[in-house]
């Protein structure tokens, strides 16, 4: 046996393996106390990899449910509104039903018809508002819209919701506006229509002009040239499709004039200004500006023209956009047709919501799934197994253990020479 004092070999090993020990012990000690097997790229670079992009993957996935679920809380909302809109819709029909029957009398169906208006401005009033985060829902604007399903790039669907407001669904009339003044032309050999007020009423073949006693004394096909007799005619700029008209010798004054509606909602539109002329709604915003070269009020944010007028509006003109016309006998038959179609239009949008929620409701569930799956696969590769962990740690503190008490035999070793030196 040799013995050296300066370079002890014993005490080098038994320093390194308890070292080597110590190092063990505190990984082994950082996976219990993290739960993780994998806490830096050292302890398993490619698991650590894989783990990284699971849990890319998870969270993608976690969100896209989140993402299904607030697509479906839109959905319900516009599809609550919708609801309303079809109640609205109903009443509407029952009132043109009503409006049909000949036991009512004209002041009857002008009654009938008040309603009829305020539930076509309700109609325009649920599409302008019904909002999801600040989005509107049911005014046309809310058109190919992605809503992402999946944790990549591209797994995605799309959705969207039409203009269910009553222009867009076919009960909305025209735009009226009053005393619209004509010229009568009594043609040679004609009788000239007595002074009075005569009734508008809608025919088959257009409109004709009715007096108290319900006798048509003149007909129209547009609603601008009245005539009877041989030639004899009364001649408006601007259609009189509805109200009344009152004679008076070479002049006559109708109580409405109705033009073709291509954009307004029902409701009471004001012109306001001088120089340029604006046309705004009963809440003040401005709908619309008159150009004076088309004689028509276009639509402030799109030019679109609203609908135009021969006869040139100033400050303070008042339009009415009223509801689907019931009036007569005959236009409250045909409103029941426009009706009906209404209500198709709203119930197939509303089953377009209903498919779009059950679709959305299964993906929800496929993405738990895979949520579920992919998580049990991270947790192998990243978790550690507490069971397996202790008792390697337990191993590793009897090691240690052992090691301190070999390196302690092996720094006394060197004492052996004391006893060649006495």
């Amino acid at each position: 046996m040799s013995l050296r004092i300066n370079t002890n070999i014993e005490a080098l090993n038994a320093h390194r393996n308890l070292q080597f020990t110590s190092d063990a012990l505190a990984r082994s000690m950082e996976r219990l106390s993290s739960g993780l097997r994998i806490n830096r790229a050292a302890d398993d670079a490619a698991g650590l990899a894989i783990s990284e992009r699971m849990t890319a993957q998870i969270n993608g996935l976690n969100q896209a449910q989140r993402n299904g679920q607030d697509a479906i809380s839109l959905i319900q909302t516009a599809e609550g509104a919708l609801n309303e809109s079809t109640s609205i819709l109903q009443r509407m029909r029952e009132l043109a039903v009503q409006a049909s029957s000949d036991t009512n009398t004209p002041s009857d169906r002008q009654q009938l018809q008040l309603e009829v208006d305020q539930l076509a401005q309700e109609l325009g009033r649920i599409g302008n508002t019904t909002q999801f985060n600040s989005m509107n829902l049911l005014d046309g604007t809310f058109t190919d819209k992605t809503i992402q399903i999946g944790a990549n790039s591209g797994q995605s669907m799309v959705i969207g919701i039409g203009d269910m407001r009553g222009l867009a669904l076919g009960v909305v009339g025209g735009v009226q506006y009053a005393n619209e003044t004509g010229t009568v032309t009594v043609g040679t050999g004609d009788t000239a229509l007595p002074n009075a007020t005569y009734s508008v009423v809608k025919t088959t073949s257009g409109y004709a002009l009715q007096n108290a006693s319900g006798t048509t004394v003149a007909t129209s096909s547009d609603g601008k040239t009245y005539s009877w007799g041989t030639s004899s005619t009364i001649v408006f700029a601007d259609p009189v499709i509805s109200g009344t008209v009152t004679v008076n010798g070479a002049n006559a004054t109708a109580s409405t004039a109705t033009v073709q509606n291509s954009g307004l909602q029902a409701g009471t539109y004001t012109v306001t200004g001088t120089t340029t002329l604006s046309l705004v709604d009963s809440s003040g915003k401005t709908v619309g500006t008159y150009d004076s070269a088309s004689k028509s009020f276009k639509d402030a944010t799109s030019g679109k023209i609203l609908f135009t007028v021969n006869t040139a509006p100033t400050a303070g003109t008042q339009y009415t956009v009223e509801g689907v016309d019931i009036s007569s006998q005959l236009t409250a038959s045909q409103a029941i047709t426009t009706i009906d179609s209404a209500i198709a239009t709203v119930l197939n949008q509303r089953s377009q919501l209903g498919a779009y929620q059950n679709r959305i409701q299964h993906t929800i569930n496929n993405l738990s799934t895979a949520v579920e799956n992919l998580t049990e696969a991270n947790s192998r590769i990243r978790d550690v197994d507490m069971a397996e962990e202790m008792t390697n740690f337990t191993r590793l503190q009897i090691l240690q253990q052992a090691g301190t008490a070999v390196l302690a035999q092996a720094n006394l070793a060197p004492q052996a020479v004391l006893k060649l030196l006495g």
